[in-house]
């Protein structure tokens, strides 16, 4: 039977759950129009986060669910995406020009998260979304080579400011562009922590709707530093399976936490190996870190990502997976992760820091 309303048919679409993202409709975006005529029902969904290549998909779900509930069969959808600003720390003040900025971190090295960070930062722009890439690991900047930039440099137009690199249509910034790539960073924390801070105030980003962090590793001065310092509106933990590592990605969730910035979910790197001769998929490092640790926090996993020799080679010669080979299932994995991120990023609230009048006080003659 087809709703009386349109209120009717607004209330059953914001409870339907998009395939795959693990979130209704009502949490991740709006129905902005919804109308019952004739029998037919036509309705107009603005999501909130970047899934371009899922919206014929979700366009078919959606009317299955509404025509299994209605009885209705004569169904239109219309999505559209709209990537607002979310809120940050209290004390501090959103980037110009950058919508939502999220930090992809881990608790300690070796676990692939700056491999993560590219792809996820090229998932999202495969999307339709605007994407810029911070490479923070000042200590080891890998970025450059990994988005086959490495030794080029960032061009400025008034001797203060940077234009930021590009590469697979990403905005790309890094320690990297500036220092040769034999020098080693001997720098102690404050000066690290300055460096980050030029980087990402300096750098004249174009209209982000994500500008991804890749992080340094670890939990110590600089990473607390930094977590306090940059407007961050979300978080994803990298870890591998296995316990050691698990270990100090909880200390690393638990950092954000502390620091009042949401943890957007968990990202289980490595779950396993595929053999590049067989096939063969295998738990070498483990299984369930990842799921555990999340669901000890009440986080979402995002995603359980291979470890395939093809991803590294891939990465090593500054193409990485997600570009090229888009339809494999490494690239799947990926592109699930970063709609899943940026779902969970939607659910988080607005920021209306712009929204409220400036207050001055003048002292009267």
């Amino acid at each position: 039977m087809t709703p009386s309303t349109d209120s009717d048919v607004n209330k059953l679409l914001n409870s339907i759950e998009l395939p795959g993202i693990g979130r209704s409709i009502g949490d991740v975006g709006r129905v902005m129009d919804a109308k019952t005529s004739d029998g037919a029902i036509e309705a107009h969904i603005e999501l909130g986060f970047a899934a371009q290549s899922r919206h014929d998909e979700f366009r078919s779900h959606i009317a299955a669910a509404l025509a299994a509930e209605t009885g209705c069969n004569d169904i239109n959808i219309e999505l559209s995406t709209k990537i607002v600003a979310h809120g940050v720390q209290r004390n501090l003040k959103p980037l110009p020009n950058v919508r939502n900025i999220i930090a992809i971190a881990s608790g300690k090295g070796g676990v692939g998260k700056s491999t993560v960070a590219v792809n996820v930062a090229l998932a999202l722009a495969a999307d339709g979304a605007s994407v810029g890439l911070l490479d923070a690991d000042i200590y080891g900047p890998s970025q450059p080579h990994m988005v086959g930039l490495a030794g080029q440099q960032p061009q400025s137009d008034d001797g203060k400011t940077m234009r930021p690199l590009l590469a697979h249509g990403l905005q790309v910034m890094s320690i990297g562009f500036l220092i040769d790539a034999d020098q080693p960073m001997i720098w102690r924390g404050p000066m690290v922590t300055s460096a980050l801070q030029q980087l990402l105030h300096q750098t004249t980003w174009q209209d982000l709707d994500y500008l991804i962090i890749d992080m340094p590793p670890g939990t110590g001065d600089i990473q607390l530093t930094l977590s306090q310092q940059v407007p961050v509106s979300g978080a994803v933990i990298v870890t591998t399976p296995q316990n050691i590592a698990t270990l100090d990605a909880r200390k690393g969730l638990a950092m954000f936490r502390k620091v009042s910035v949401p943890v957007l979910g968990v990202i289980e790197n490595m779950s396993t190996h595929v053999c590049s001769a067989c096939g063969h998929e295998e738990p070498i490092f483990g299984a369930g870190g990842g799921s555990e640790m999340a669901d000890d926090f009440d986080v979402v996993l995002l995603g359980q990502l291979p470890l395939d020799a093809k991803i590294r080679e891939q990465t090593d010669s500054g193409e990485p997976t997600v570009i090229s080979s888009p339809d494999s299932a490494a690239a799947n994995a990926y592109r699930l992760a970063a709609q899943r991120m940026a779902a969970a990023q939607a659910q988080q609230g607005r920021d209306y820091s712009s929204k409220f009048p400036k207050i001055i006080i003048e002292e009267s003659g």
